[in-house]
Parts: C-alpha cells; sequence; structure tokens
C-alpha cells in the first residue's frame, strides 16, 4: 500500500493539529499515513515515503531551523526522492505573517530533488495556511491536500 509521511515542527501545537489533519486525509483517501515531528524523521523514513508533506511555523517568513536542517540533510539523497509526491503547509501569527514563502522555501527544496510537487486549485494553492490554531476553512485545506497527496501518490504508484 502507498505510503504518505506527514512531518512537523511545532512550538505551540497549531502547525501539529494541521499535520494530523492531513494525515486523515490521507488516510480517507486510501493510502497508509504516518505523522512524525521532524526532530524523529530519518532520511530512511524520506526514502520509505511515497508522498512527503511538510509543515512549518512561520519564524520571520522563513521555515523553523528545524525544517531548514532535514532539508540540508537530505541533500545525501539526491536524486532518491525523484518522482515522489511532495506537498507543504504553514501556520502563522497573524495574516502577513510570511506563510507562502515558508511553504514555498519547502516545495522548492522538493523540485530541486524532483519531486512531483502537489498544490489546490481552489484555496490555499500553494499549501494549507492557519493564521493560529487551524479553524474550519485551514482544516478543510488541510485534509484537502491529504487527500490530494494520497490520490496523485495512488496513481503515480500504478
Amino acid at each position: 500500500m502507498p505510503k504518505v509521511l506527514v512531518l512537523y515542527y511545532s512550538k505551540t501545537g497549531n502547525t501539529e493539529k494541521m499535520a494530523r489533519l492531513i494525515e486523515e486525509g490521507a488516510k480517507d483517501a486510501g493510502v497508509q499515513a504516518e505523522i512524525k515531528p521532524v526532530g524523529s524523521a530519518t532520511l530512511d523514513d524520506l526514502q520509505a515515503a511515497d508522498g512527503i508533506v511538510i509543515g512549518s511555523p512561520t519564524y520571520y517568513g522563513l521555515p523553523a531551523s528545524e525544517i531548514i536542517k532535514l532539508i540540508d540533510e537530505s541533500v545525501k539523497l539526491h536524486g532518491r526522492l525523484e518522482g515522489k509526491v511532495g506537498a507543504a503547509y504553514s501556520s502563522s501569527a497573524n495574516i502577513g505573517g510570511g506563510n507562502e514563502t515558508v511553504i514555498m522555501s519547502i516545495l522548492q527544496a522538493m523540485l530541486v530533488h524532483g519531486m512531483v510537487v502537489q498544490g489546490i486549485p481552489k484555496g490555499d494553492h500553494y499549501g494549507p495556511v492557519s493564521i493560529g490554531a487551524p479553524d474550519d476553512r485551514a482544516s478543510r485545506q488541510c485534509k484537502l491536500l491529504g487527500e490530494r497527496v494520497a490520490k496523485l501518490v495512488k496513481k503515480l504508484a500504478g
């Protein structure tokens, strides 16, 4: 069964709540989904997954250093994540907090790895965004992203 790995870093719990909603959406779409804090994820975890969704709070328009650390370490896998499905999400304290720049930073690294990036045509195009704890809109976007990643993983896995 195809597998989606949902990674997150969360200090306040908001990004973790988003991760759980994405995991739920992926499971509802019929794939195995695993959620992990980024600090306990290994490079082997990345290689074992068919889809990887990474979420970070927004710190000065940048991902958390723990997310950057994983991305930096993933250089060792260059060429071995090619074709996997990737997606990203973020939370912040306010609307102009830089959520989209965080998501784009994560997606850029995925594109360098040759991953297939999944977006959302209606709503949060680049990936779900939450201002504080996920409200109903952000919760729907998270579940939808999980479903969309799972469906694409199943298509690509054949």
